[in-house]
């Protein structure tokens, strides 16, 4: 008795169809150093652009949703992991001052349909446009047997390009420097797991419509991941930043003591933002401790600014002007590399 690929649960067509289905939204986030590969075996892009830096550094990135792909599966909503994914990526790269290049992609799921990867690749792609850089590739792996039939994650790598002479980080950062907050979109792609657990564990669904939130809790929990890449680009450009730090896993301080030379603190105030209401739901149904929750979530607060004093209100003003809510978090004092939230 013969057998075939499609039999062992492959199906190559399928993989066909969602790569036709993808192609425009891809073609979207092209940018003009973008050369075409006929084989398609390969993403390739111009590196002659960078002739124009003294001296580039290349600065890469890779990285994934996690958990949070499981409650777009049971949501069916799939643009939106996409849209997490490239901010995830691209946003660790803007830490650095780097102009986000170029991207891409992995999928692995149970079985492709089409509409669903051409969803999840056209959120990715869409993503990829609004922080400037092309998606020049990636890949969709079927894997019967292994994953359930609706079941899939995703993963990504991204490029960038930044002068050596003007690469952000520890480093720069003085005591007298002013810290800011931009606000976070609402729990963006870290933390799912502990979500996961308090819905398995609690009464709370994502059906429910909590009197704090005004919409589904699911809707709540899928909202995307805001990307910073442009706007972190544009403070750099103004020469107002000593360092940034992307808050994702670990919270505002684990994230944002990475970015401290050991000869400094920073010390924040609590009391400089509000905790968007999703936290409060889910720390009030998951009896969740105040210290858990500040290493698991961003709280609001999904990336940081560290600024010359002397350039805060501008930087402020700026932020504005691309309609990123951003306040002052606190200050750079002299210390050991600790971050101080009071």
């Amino acid at each position: 008795m013969s057998t075939s690929y499609e039999a062992a649960g492959v199906d190559i067509a399928a993989g066909e169809r969602a790569v036709e289905l993808m192609k425009a939204r891809v073609a979207r986030s092209r940018r003009p150093e973008v050369v075409d590969d006929a084989s398609g075996f390969a993403g390739l892009f111009d590196a002659s652009a960078l002739t124009r830096y003294r001296r580039p550094l290349l600065a890469t990135s890779t990285d994934g949703v996690g958990t949070k792909v499981d409650l777009a599966r049971r949501l069916g909503v799939y643009d939106t992991v996409g849209h997490d994914l490239v901010a995830m990526v691209i946003d660790d790269l803007a830490v650095c001052g780097a102009e986000p290049l170029f991207m891409t992609d992995y999928i692995a799921c149970g079985k492709v349909v089409p509409e669903r990867i051409a969803d999840i690749v056209g959120g990715i792609a869409d993503a990829c446009r609004l922080a400037g850089c092309a998606l020049i590739g990636g890949e969709t792996a079927e894997h019967p047997g292994l994953l359930e039939p609706d079941e899939f994650d995703l993963a990504g790598a991204g490029t960038g390009v930044v002068e050596a002479d003007e690469l952000l980080g520890p480093d720069r950062v003085r005591p007298g420097d002013v810290v800011l907050g931009m606000a976070s979109s609402g729990i963006h792609a870290n933390g799912y797991s502990l979500v996961r657990h308090i819905l398995a564990t609690t009464d709370l669904t994502l059906d429910a419509v909590p009197a704090e939130l005004g919409r589904p809790l699911g809707e709540e929990l899928l909202t995307p991941t805001r990307i910073y890449a442009q706007d972190c680009l544009a403070l750099a450009r103004s020469g107002a930043v000593r360092a940034f730090a992307h808050i994702t896993g670990g919270g505002l301080a684990g994230n944002l003591a990475r970015s401290l030379p050991g000869t400094v603190d920073a010390v924040l105030s609590r009391s400089s933002w509000t905790v968007p209401p999703v936290f409060r739901v889910l720390q009030e149904y998951g009896k969740v401790p105040d210290a858990e929750m500040d290493k698991t979530f961003n709280l609001g607060v999904g990336m940081v600014a560290i600024v010359a004093p002397d350039r805060a209100d501008a930087a402020l003003e700026l932020l504005a002007g691309r309609d990123v809510p951003a306040w002052v978090l606190g200050e750079i004092v002299p210390g050991a590399g600790a971050v101080r939230l009071s």
